[in-house]
């Protein structure tokens, strides 16, 4: 049996479809179990719970072979992060330590580092995650996804919609940084594997896409893929950092200061050969990405 937390979210859902696949036994952490109808659906076993309730968590992974860990939260106050996603982790790790769990596999962040944990409340709990789960007992694999992309949830659908029906494109600065997207089924491949892949044991893998791009290319593949001709126009970064100021109130937010840092930070692309050597999977490239998305 294997326990999934954060699996009604964007990519959970592929994690688990992935893992029953491959005919693993998945058992479901929910807060709303009336949410995880397309689970049920795939006969994994749904408990209710959260990650900031440890009885919960123990119940949760009693008798359970491997727990794949993705909560995580984009915005919120410090001790929102510290809350759900440091000490969430920590309850966890302690109890699945205690049921006796052969492997944990998490869910962490390219860009993630002892160097980068201070930007933000976001890398700093993602960087404290990585550590209780290195330090524990468990065996474990450690996966930094760069930007995730999809059809049906992350950010790929927006910035579609941005090209598809704005006459403009707005880009954050000179667009000169680079980013390197996967694809969601990609990641999900990587983590069902991981569950009994002996050379990714105690490991720590980045994971990106075949291509690395500009934010200025990007967009041009999206124009290109959509058949659009827009003028881009490169909005000064103090311009969009008071815009975040603002928007961050806002529900929804369609960026915060924080995540503003993070994409300022510098470039978002990583070395795969380590990851492609293990796991073997052929990564989607980015075109193909955007059409599977537009």
């Amino acid at each position: 049996m294997i326990l999934v937390t954060g699996a009604t979210g964007f990519i959970g859902p592929k994690i688990v479809h992935a893992l029953r696949a491959q005919n693993h036994d998945v058992r479901c952490l929910a807060r709303q179990p009336r949410k995880a109808s397309s689970l049920r659906n795939w006969d994994c076993e749904i408990v209710q719970g959260d990650v900031t309730d440890p009885a919960s968590l123990r119940r949760a992974v009693a008798g359970c072979d491997a727990v794949v860990h993705l909560v995580s939260i984009i915005a919120g106050r410090p001790a929102d992060f510290q809350r759900v996603m440091t000490q969430g982790t920590r309850d966890l790790v302690a109890a699945a330590e205690e049921a006796g769990v052969g492997r944990f596999v998490l869910m962490s962040a390219l860009g993630v580092s002892e160097s980068s944990r201070e930007l933000v409340p976001y890398y700093r709990s993602k960087w404290e995650m990585e550590q209780a789960v290195q330090a524990s007992r468990l065996e474990h694999v450690i996966f930094r996804p760069s930007f995730v992309f999809g059809r049906d949830g992350g950010v790929l659908p927006m910035f579609i919609r941005q090209v598809r029906w704005s006459p403009v494109v707005p880009v954050v600065g000179a667009g000169d940084r680079k980013l390197q997207p996967i694809w969601v089924e990609d990641v999900a491949a990587h983590f069902a594997k991981a569950i009994d892949l002996d050379a990714a044991a105690n490991r720590t893998f980045e994971l990106g896409g075949p291509d690395v791009v500009t934010w200025n290319d990007f967009y041009d593949r999206i124009k290109k893929v959509l058949g659009k001709r827009r003028i881009s126009i490169h909005v000064p970064v103090p311009l969009v950092e008071a815009g975040a100021a603002f928007a961050q109130n806002l529900p929804r937010a369609p960026i915060t200061r924080d995540q503003l840092k993070m994409l300022l930070a510098g470039d978002n692309v990583c070395d795969v050969t380590p990851a492609l050597e293990t796991f073997g999977i052929g990564l989607i490239p980015l075109d193909e990405q955007i059409r599977r998305a537009a």
